[in-house]
């Protein structure tokens, strides 16, 4: 099992991945992928072209929490949203490249751009797997009172894992 994210030559980071590992981040990130594939587009070439993008939040409540509402008025929230969700599913998108790309068994070295990649898709893939869950605050509570047997485990422990890489990544980092 992963011992997690070491500091590494020049400013990037290394970790050692077993092959189930892998197997389960590249699943999580192929559904990175499709949930933020490009949103339905504008009929109009020149929005199309300058990347401006639909204005209602997405009723998906994984899309709504990576895509969040900027303001609490719905109408100022609305035009922020049309001209900065294109680009930030394009970030996302080749967020998780970047770590499909460089996820393999054995020692991975990452460079510090693609290290910071990685730390914005595993934040994705925890957000996106936390509010499918339901995570709370007391997710360790729950995971220690939760019976193996719990058809719940697999995922909650795969959270937690998610959690860690993220956590000895960033302290990586800096």
């Amino acid at each position: 099992m992963s011992s997690g994210f070491k500091p590494g030559r020049e400013g990037g980071v290394i970790a050692r991945f077993d092959a189930a590992e892998v197997s389960i981040l590249r699943s999580l990130l192929s559904q990175i992928l499709e949930l933020v594939e490009p949103g339905p587009g504008s009929d109009d070439p020149l929005e199309r072209a300058l990347g401006i993008g639909p204005s209602e939040q997405p009723t998906d409540p994984v899309l709504a929490r990576l895509f969040p509402s900027a303001y609490e008025d719905h109408e100022l929230s609305a035009e922020f949203r049309r001209y900065t969700e294109t680009t930030l599913r394009e970030g996302k998108r080749a967020d998780a490249r970047t770590m499909l790309d460089s996820a393999a068994p054995g020692t991975v070295e990452l460079t510090r751009e693609q290290a910071q990649a990685w730390m914005r898709a595993l934040n994705d893939v925890r957000l996106a797997l936390g509010t499918r869950l339901e995570v709370t605050e007391e997710i360790h509570d729950e995971l220690a009172g939760m019976p193996e047997d719990d058809p719940r485990y697999p995922a909650f422990v795969t959270y937690d894992w998610l959690t860690y890489l993220q956590d000895t990544l960033v302290r990586a980092l800096w």
